[in-house]
C-alpha cells in the first residue's frame, strides 16, 4: 500500500509559504510518510487520528487522515474502537465530532477502491 504524492502545501500554501509547502509535501508526506519500515501506513494513520482527535482538530485535515486510514486498511469496526477507546482519554465531545466525520467517510464507497 503506497500513499498518493501530496501536493497540498503547494496547492494551497505555495505561493504564500513556500518552504512551509515543501516541509509539508516533500518532508512530512514524502520522507516520513515513506519510512514503512519502521511503522507502516496503517499504523501511521492510527497515530496521525489519534493525535489529531487528541489536540481537538476536527477540520479537513482530520478528515484527510481518516480518508488516507480507510486507504490504508483501516476498517469502520476498528477505527470504531479506536475512536471509542480514546473517547475516555481525550473527551467525549471530541468523539462525537470525530464519529461523524468517520461515519461519513466509511460510507463513503470511493475510498474502497
Amino acid at each position: 500500500m503506497s500513499n498518493p504524492k501530496v501536493t497540498a502545501g503547494r496547492d494551497q500554501l505555495g505561493d504564500f509559504a513556500p518552504k512551509f509547502a515543501e516541509l509539508n509535501d516533500d518532508v512530512l508526506f514524502g520522507q516520513v510518510w515513506a519510512r514503512t519500515g519502521q511503522l507502516s501506513l496503517r499504523d501511521r494513520s492510527l497515530i496521525t487520528v489519534t493525535a489529531l482527535m487528541s489536540s481537538g482538530i476536527t477540520d479537513s485535515s482530520l478528515e484527510f487522515h481518516l480518508h488516507n486510514a480507510k486507504r490504508n486498511g483501516i476498517s469502520k469496526e476498528e477505527i470504531a474502537e479506536v475512536l471509542t477507546q480514546l473517547a475516555f482519554y481525550v473527551g467525549w465531545p471530541k468523539a462525537w465530532a470525530v464519529f461523524r466525520m468517520a461515519k461519513a467517510v466509511w460510507a463513503d464507497k470511493e475510498d474502497s477502491k
